[in-house]
């Protein structure tokens, strides 16, 4: 056996290097190790390695301190591994292999896909839906027996002391052990070894519970704020223009089955010219998602029927943060004034110069049968393919996918071409979202990242794509009615949000994919909410656990922590309210909250129906208050206004560019506002004045052959790549339009 020295893991690694911290690709196989032979001081400066080859060794167990923070990768097989346990601080992994391993048992393999939380394939096989029913699904019913035992035959002591906790979590887990039973025999020593790690979180917890309601009475004790809650609202009316009648469309041909992609190459039969006509200014009906979604859904103007809400008597700034009652309301403000402006200018971006805009494609790709005259075809959502991983290949950032109507396109925004089309007769596809997951190709390959889109609609139904090998490879059931609004977790990338017209968010685990494209999902939570769900967001430092939705009736806020004191099923655990909420009257109703996007890790942009203003506002410091105990309201806390146009058509969806510090959103005339928040100027936030946009972009009014000029439509959504290399919007007469970064000169 050669001894491991740092020229020998220099010797050893790929690529070629000269410093450990660099080295990303190691193999050790076949060299007779055991658990002396591992010197983890200088293991542990291998902060780079994603991938480690110990295989054919003599290894039982790992070093319990052994850290690798990057590793995805480990392959343990032949070796004697006994105490999988020892794996616990490798919490990156992705993959690992233990094949050929005598003393690995079952309950080993379900003991390492609890304790490895980003575990998805073992031993060359996607276990991530297992994975994940035993992380939530079977622990949440260990818990719910754990917790009974405690019920039925324990209680904390009083008074509380080291001495005798240290008795009780003894007896405790040895009771629990002895009398929680779930799942099969075999599998039965995992079991055990679940509820003792259970029950002694849960026991802490209850130590922890009582240590926090003290301070809580004790801090109580001093408050004697009260606030009046507002009367609950009743739900919106919608009225729809009676002349407008909304028919299904009957098939002339035959259409393409729902399980092919097409591989149309379609190219725009639009042509830009400059704008040389002024826009008309009749008014007109656009299409609307409603509750009740009929063949096509519609968007029409909202009337003046909804009931009328008395004033809010909730103190509060002018940018919706409680104000102290011992404080001067004038300091307050100029601190926050300046606190907020300080926020906005330390937003990074890529440029500090407002970027330049120029029309380049116009795409007619959702026609009904394909038909060149189809100009009222809706155009609901689309985003850009995430940016490829390290195993991915170049080029994702230029293709966006787009849905409306019944297909689903993705398209090269340089070229202007529809690199992918795939159709569902009878469907209405009002969202989608893209996702990386791993593709598991047997135990002698390992697993490639792979993109896939999910995209959902009027049907109820989750299409599941590959667009890479033109492979529809699944659909399941999210809902009995119309999903509005789709969303992947961009840390795990198996979790799949699916919001729906019967009021319901619904979390998913889609699992991977092998080879075959067979896949499982499981549903693991249902978010329970009072309106028809319209965004949905995952707060960036925390997508496992706080969810905001946008919904009909206001901005909702949930706790989606999968975990053993959680149910699978919750409501909102806090509502985030606008100042323009105090200027609501019979006519007004400002609480349909239609766009809502992250600037930042923390500055939100969101956008109500009808104020004309889109909000940039702190999530962390509309967190930290505490919600009204009736009504679950939080003020967010503004930190500027940015001034957008006065229409009456609901749902034009804004859109954000972190990277490059952008927010961009459509208006009813076929127009785009942008805004450079990092050049936005100090003195804005003194006057309280919404911002002014940094550009807005006209029409470009593209010419059709036959038909002439094309007035601007409403653009129902927009989207940017990362860099900002384009910009494309959707509209409601089914154009989608390709804008590109122009060389500054």
């Amino acid at each position: 056996m050669e001894k491991i020295t740092e020229k020998l893991l220099l010797e050893k690694c790929s690529p070629k290097t000269n410093e450990l911290e660099q080295i990303k690709t190691l193999n050790l196989s076949q060299m007779g190790l055991k658990f002396q032979d591992l010197p983890v001081k200088l293991l542990s400066h291998l902060q780079s390695l994603e991938r480690l080859d110990l295989s054919g060794n003599r290894l039982q167990d790992l070093p319990k301190k052994l850290e690798l923070p990057a590793l995805r990768y480990l392959d343990l097989s032949d070796n004697q591994m006994e105490d999988v346990t020892t794996l616990e601080s490798l919490s990156s992994l992705e993959e690992l292999k233990l094949d050929d391993n005598l003393y690995i048992t079952v309950s080993d393999n379900y003991k390492l896909m609890v304790l490895l939380p980003n575990l998805r394939i073992y031993n060359g096989k996607d276990v991530s839906t297992t994975a994940n029913h035993l992380r939530y699904v079977y622990s949440e019913n260990l818990q719910t027996r754990i917790t009974a035992v405690w019920e039925r035959s324990f209680c904390l002591p009083d008074p509380i002391t080291a001495e005798k906790m240290s008795d009780l979590e003894t007896k405790f887990v040895s009771t629990a052990r002895q009398q929680v039973k779930f799942g099969p025999s075999s599998v039965s020593d995992f079991t055990k070894w679940r509820v003792e790690i259970m029950a002694k979180e849960y026991l802490r917890s209850l130590t922890e519970e009582k240590d926090e309601t003290e301070s809580k009475e004790s801090t109580d004790t001093k408050e004697n704020c009260e606030l009046t809650t507002p009367a609950k609202r009743k739900q919106t009316v919608l009225v729809m223009d009676s002349e407008m009648t909304l028919t299904p469309r009957k098939k002339l041909h035959v259409d393409f089955p729902a399980s092919l992609v097409e591989n149309s190459l379609c190219k725009s039969s639009l042509r830009l010219k400059p704008k040389t006509v002024t826009q008309t200014n009749t008014i007109r009906m656009s299409p609307r998602k409603k509750d009740q979604p009929p063949s096509t859904p519609t968007r029409g103007q909202m009337t003046a029927e909804t009931p009328g809400r008395g004033s809010k008597k909730r103190q509060t700034t002018e940018d919706g943060a409680q104000v102290k009652q011992n404080v001067s309301k004038k300091d307050i403000r100029a601190a926050e004034l300046q606190r907020d402006a300080d926020m906005l200018h330390t937003i990074k971006s890529k440029t500090q110069q407002p970027v330049c805009l120029k029309p380049l494609h116009v795409l007619q790709c959702h026609s009904k049968q394909d038909s060149s005259e189809d100009f009222s075809t809706q155009l609901w959502a689309c985003a850009f393919q995430p940016l490829p991983d390290s195993t991915g290949s170049d080029g994702g950032s230029r293709l966006v996918a787009t849905c409306g109507g019944d297909s689903l396109c993705v398209i090269d925004c340089e070229a202007g071409m529809v690199m992918k089309k795939y159709k569902v007769p009878g469907e209405e596809f009002f969202s989608l979202s893209w996702s990386t997951v791993l593709m598991s190709r047997g135990s002698s390959t390992s697993a490639q990242h792979c993109s896939i889109l999910a995209a959902g609609g009027k049907r109820g139904l989750v299409k599941l794509i590959h667009p890479r090998n033109n492979v529809a490879y699944g659909e399941f059931r999210a809902s009995r009615k119309a999903l509005s609004v789709l969303r992947f977790n961009h840390q795990q990338g198996n979790f799949l949000y699916t919001g729906s017209y019967d009021k319901k968010i619904v979390m998913w685990d889609i699992g991977g994919v092998d080879s075959q494209y067979n896949f499982k999902v499981v549903q693991l939570l249902v978010l329970e909410i009072s309106a028809t769900p319209l965004h949905i967001c995952l707060a960036p430092t925390s997508p496992k656990t706080h969810l905001l939705t946008a919904c009909e009736d206001g901005l909702h806020c949930f706790n989606t922590q999968l975990g053993t004191n959680n149910t699978t099923k919750r409501s909102k655990e806090m509502e985030i309210t606008f100042p323009i909420y105090k200027k609501e009257d019979k006519d007004h109703d400002y609480h349909t909250i239609d766009g809502l996007s992250f600037l930042t890790d923390d500055i939100v942009a969101s956008k109500n129906y009808m104020h004309g203003s889109i909000y940039l506002w702190s999530w962390s410091r509309t967190k930290a208050q505490q919600p009204d105990k009736k009504s679950r309201e939080v003020c967010a806390v503004v930190l500027a206004e940015l001034q957008w146009a006065n229409t009456e058509i609901p749902y034009l969806a804004l859109n954000t560019c972190p990277g490059q510090a952008y927010v961009v959103c459509g208006d009813d005339k076929g127009r785009l506002w942008t805004y450079h928040v990092t050049n936005l100027q100090k003195d804005h936030f003194q006057t309280g004045k919404p911002i002014v946009p940094t550009e807005v972009l006209e029409w470009p009014t593209p010419v059709r052959k036959g038909f002439g000029h094309l007035d601007g439509p409403s653009i129902n959504s927009v989207a940017m790549d990362p860099e900002l290399q384009y910009l494309v919007a959707l509209s409601d007469k089914n154009m989608v339009m390709v804008w590109k970064r122009a060389e500054s000169s």
